[in-house]
């Protein structure tokens, strides 16, 4: 049986971006031909448009570009993507660097001016907090698994 891996749609290329298109990275979906892959948008599960106004985390809250705190649908989403690992038997999660969402080790900063600061995604926090093995996209490939 292959090892289920939940993975942001994004990187695999579905087009649910915040400005409507996606990350697709073919290295990756070739370093994970073995796996059987659970492609997920935990924006998207949590009731957010695509496209939709660019988010960052600031504090304790996710706010778009246009200063609306969309916190709830980014934990609604994190929430569905943990009940999905749970419901599957998920162990490992391999999510886009640097998202709000997804980003794990580093985050923007919630400036909306392209710097970088120490932290995770909502979602990220949540599956590892779970036991759930979450690694970023860049990692991932530069890793070699």
């Amino acid at each position: 049986m292959k090892e289920k891996v939940l993975v942001s749609a994004c990187l695999l290329g579905v087009n649910c971006k915040y400005n409507g298109g996606n990350n697709f990275k073919e290295e990756l979906l070739n370093k994970l031909k073995d796996k059987e892959i659970i492609p997920f948008c935990p924006e998207i599960a949590g009731g957010l448009s695509t496209p939709r106004p660019a988010s960052e985390i600031k504090g304790d809250k996710v706010l778009n570009i246009e200063g609306h705190d969309v916190t709830d649908n980014f934990k609604r989403g994190a929430s569905e993507a943990l009940h999905l690992c749970e419901l599957l038997g998920i162990k490992k999660a391999i999510l886009k660097a640097k998202s709000p969402s997804c980003g794990y080790g580093l985050i923007y900063d919630g400036t909306f001016g392209s710097k970088l600061t120490t932290g995770n995604g909502i979602t990220a926090n949540l599956l590892q907090e779970n036991g759930i093995e979450v690694i970023s996209d860049q990692e991932y490939i530069e890793r070699g698994e």
